[in-house]
């Protein structure tokens, strides 16, 4: 699987480099055993956020991407769609991903993480909960799902990762929201690609039939 990611993510054209950053010696060798890039971090880190940090630290770059090692049908694409507003907003600290929701259903998941926009395309808030909440009568707002990557500047990666967690973040178990609790604007960008996260059997079983699909045609 970590493979799979890593080989995604190298084929995205604003990617000059990829590094595995993992507290986990399998993952280790892993990655090693087919010629990636690894880092070996501590075992401490709170949040995924915290991990890149300390890898970004010691880095020469602008700009840091966070991906998922769990996202093995990732489409290189979307990384160069968050990166690409950087080039031409000197001032954007953060970006991260959104596709429209059109299921009802996944509207009301708690596991799907859901945003709300302004005009500019800055995230307002994210949430578990069905946001926008539609009064009868009233029209419905678009309803957007969050894709969970993200690009930081490394200056501004380094300064979230130093700040406490919030009470916001806390409740919602969604690390994004300290950085919206700290002033740190997070450009959203719409995109019609997704990722399938594998947490459970089930999602595994899907990404491995959407693989043999891929290599059958």
């Amino acid at each position: 699987m970590i493979e799979h990611v890593y080989r995604r993510a190298s084929a995205a054209r604003s990617v000059s480099r990829v590094i595995v950053a993992t507290d986990d010696r399998r993952i280790v060798e892993a990655v090693e055993a087919f010629g990636g890039d690894v880092r070996l971090t501590s075992a401490s880190h709170q949040s995924g956020t915290d991990r890149l940090a300390e890898v970004a630290a010691s880095l020469d770059c602008d700009l840091v991407v966070n991906v998922q090692g769990d996202e093995p049908v990732l489409a290189p694409e979307t990384i160069d769609a968050a990166v690409a507003p950087f080039s031409e907003s000197p001032s954007l600290e953060m970006s991260t991903l959104r596709r429209r929701i059109t299921d009802a259903e996944e509207l009301r998941n708690p596991n799907v993480t859901k945003v709300v926009v302004d005009r500019d395309g800055f995230a307002m808030y994210f949430s578990r909960a069905p946001i926008p909440f539609t009064r009868a009568g009233q029209p419905e707002a678009p309803a957007w799902a969050h894709v969970g990557m993200y690009v930081y500047r490394r200056e501004t990666l380094l300064r979230l990762a130093a700040l406490p967690p919030t009470a916001l973040e806390r409740a919602e178990a969604l690390e994004q929201l300290r950085a919206l609790e700290h002033g740190i604007r997070i450009k959203a960008i719409e995109t019609t690609h997704d990722t399938i996260g594998v947490d459970t059997p089930e999602d595994l079983a899907r990404v491995r039939a959407l693989l043999a699909h891929a290599i059958t045609t």
